[in-house]
C-alpha cells in the first residue's frame, strides 16, 4: 500500500481561503487525532495482552443478544477500540496511520474525529443489525473502511486521483468476505457511513457560506439518527426473537 493521497492535500490546499480547509476546518499542519486514536488503540490493545484478548473480547465486543437483551449499549462504542490479535491490529493502524493523516489534513482535526466516531458507530450498528446474536466480534475496521470511504469522496470533490485508494479498498472487501471469522458487515457499514459522513462535510451548500457548519450538524444528526433507527429496530427483533424462548 503506502498511499498518503498527496494529490488529496494538494487540491485541498488549492481550493482553501485564508484559514479553512475545504470542508471548513481550521488548517492543521500535524495530524494530532490520528497519532492519537493509533496510541489509544495500542494502549487499549496493550490492556488486552495483559489481562486477556479474549477477556475484554467478551465483556466489550460486539455482542448483538448482550446489547439487546442485557442493554449493553457501550459495546456498540468499545468493540470498535479492540482487537482480536496482533496481526488485526498492525493492519488497521498502519492504514490509519497512511490514510488517516491526508483526510485529516482535509478535514481539519475536529469534522475528522467525528467521521471517525461516525464511521466506527456504523460499523457496529451494521454488525449489530445483521450478524448472529450470539457473535462476538471486535476490531476498528468500519472506522478503517469508513476512512477509505471518505478519502474516495473527498478525492473527488477535490477533483484529485483517487484510484489507488479505490483499489485498497476493492481488494479489502474481497478479502472480507473471502477470510473466515471477518465481519464483513461492519466493513461495509464503516464504508457507507464514512462516505456519507464524508459528502456532508464536503458537499455542504456554499463552499464559504457561514451557514455550511449548519449543513454539516443536520446532516451529521440526520446520520445519527438513521443509525439509531436501525439500532431499534434491530432490538426489538432480538427482543420478540427471544422472548418466547425465555432467554435472559
Amino acid at each position: 500500500m503506502g498511499f498518503q493521497c498527496p494529490d488529496c492535500v494538494q487540491a485541498g490546499a488549492t481550493q482553501m481561503r485564508g484559514a479553512t480547509t475545504v470542508s471548513g476546518g481550521a488548517l492543521i499542519t500535524k495530524p494530532r487525532v490520528t497519532y492519537t486514536l493509533i496510541g489509544l488503540n495500542l494502549a487499549i490493545f496493550l490492556a488486552q495482552l495483559l489481562v486477556g484478548i479474549n477477556e475484554l473480547a467478551v465483556d466489550y465486543g460486539m455482542w448483538p443478544f448482550g446489547i439487546a437483551v442485557d442493554d449493553q449499549w457501550w459495546r456498540l462504542v468499545t468493540s470498535a477500540f479492540l482487537h482480536g490479535s496482533i496481526l488485526h491490529i498492525a493492519f488497521n493502524m498502519y492504514v490509519l496511520f497512511v490514510l488517516g493523516p491526508p483526510l485529516e489534513r482535509i478535514l481539519g482535526h475536529a469534522r475528522y474525529l467525528v467521521l471517525y466516531i461516525v464511521a466506527a458507530l456504523g460499523g457496529s450498528v451494521a454488525s449489530y443489525a445483521f450478524s448472529d446474536i450470539r457473535t462476538v466480534s471486535v476490531g476498528a475496521s468500519g472506522a478503517i473502511f469508513g476512512l477509505m470511504g471518505a478519502l474516495i469522496v473527498a478525492g473527488r470533490r477535490l477533483k484529485a486521483d483517487i484510484r489507488q485508494v479505490a483499489v485498497l479498498l476493492a481488494i479489502n472487501i474481497v478479502i472480507g468476505f473471502i477470510a473466515p471469522g471477518v465481519d464483513w458487515r461492519a466493513h461495509l457499514g464503516g464504508l457507507v457511513v464514512g462516505a456519507a459522513m464524508a459528502a456532508v462535510l464536503v458537499h455542504t451548500p456554499g463552499l464559504f457560506d457561514q451557514r455550511r457548519g449548519l449543513w454539516q450538524v443536520g446532516g451529521s444528526v440526520g446520520i445519527l439518527a438513521v443509525l439509531l433507527v436501525v439500532t431499534m429496530w434491530r432490538t426489538g427483533e432480538i427482543v420478540t426473537y427471544v422472548a418466547p424462548l425465555g432467554i435472559t
